[in-house]
């Protein structure tokens, strides 16, 4: 069965989020995280653990073979583009803080401190806003 690529890509997004979320509410290790995951989506742990390094086999190296393997490149590549571009416009703070969230992960390592996170968030604020908070 083909599915459209846009389906298929937001359905591995939801499944991974979803299971993120679970495994967050149920304040699981990250070797325990690693366990989770394979039922949920058939990956059975050999398939990613061959050829890997037992130091490397944490929930965000499965996150990113996860993410290699089901949802492409490109679409990746979007999401990334979108976090860069992404101001709060029209939305709450709160919508805008939960889309800068969503969005933020596809650009792990250009936020990777809490200070990168937090400029590139101020920034997107509106300008009435921003002078509120600029020190």
């Amino acid at each position: 069965m083909t599915l459209v690529i846009g389906v298929t890509l937001s359905m591995a997004e939801y499944w991974l989020e979803a299971i993120e979320r679970i495994i967050d509410n149920l304040d699981c290790t990250p070797e325990q995280k690693l366990r989770v995951q394979s039922p949920c989506f058939a990956m059975r742990p050999t398939s990613v653990k061959e050829g890997t390094q037992p130091d490397r086999l944490t929930w965000e190296f499965f996150k990113t073979i996860f993410q290699s393997k089901y949802m492409e490149a490109s679409y990746v590549n979007a999401r990334r583009r979108e976090f860069l571009n992404l101001t709060q416009s029209d939305r709450s703070v709160v919508e805008y803080e939960v889309e800068f969230l969503r969005l933020s992960r596809y650009a792990r390592g250009m936020v990777a401190s809490e200070y990168k996170r937090c400029v590139h968030f101020e920034d997107g604020l509106r300008d009435n806003l921003r002078v509120l908070i600029a020190p």
